[in-house]
């Protein structure tokens, strides 16, 4: 029977690389000399520090402009509140978003049923799987999910006849 999951994973290689490219890019800055301004990824977390929120600010935007060039979508990042570490430094901690939260799974599933193409989905764990008789109700369904589903980056695999 034909099926496809439905998965919201960042390639965790780019993202590295593009905060990689950040940190550089941060070093060599003339605003950001002699100040505490730094970047570090560790899992599936990205901490950045800096002197105060503007220039926190600042690091997240260079941040999201390697991730850009990167081509990893900045959606994928779910931006942490400030929060004040010793003296007057300050930091915030980017999370990347790894698999579909039972929230959206729960949106998907209620969106595919409503939406009376023959096709069913499942949540398995981190990814919703959809399965039809038809590769063409599949195929619609991917596009319905694309159209009504703008706030989250989805992406199709494991797409089986």
């Amino acid at each position: 029977m034909p099926s496809f999951d439905t998965v919201c994973e960042a390639d965790m290689v780019k993202v590295k690389n593009g905060v990689d490219n950040a940190a550089k890019e941060i070093g060599t800055r003339f605003d950001f000399k002699g100040t505490s301004a730094s970047i570090e990824i560790k899992d599936k977390e990205i901490t950045l520090i800096g002197d105060a929120d503007f220039q926190i600010e600042q690091i997240l935007d260079v941040l999201r402009g390697k991730l850009t060039k990167q081509s990893v979508d900045v959606r994928f990042l779910d931006i942490g509140d400030l929060q004040k570490i010793g003296g007057d430094k300050v930091k915030k901690v980017v999370k990347v978003k790894n698999g579909v939260e039972a929230e959206l799974a729960k949106k998907i599933q209620r969106l595919i049923k409503d939406s009376k193409l023959k096709v069913q989905a499942s949540i398995q764990e981190d990814k919703v799987r959809v399965t039809g008789t038809k590769r063409d109700d599949l195929q619609a369904a991917i596009a319905l999910l694309r159209k009504e589903i703008s706030d989250t980056p989805l992406d199709f695999n494991n797409f089986r006849d």
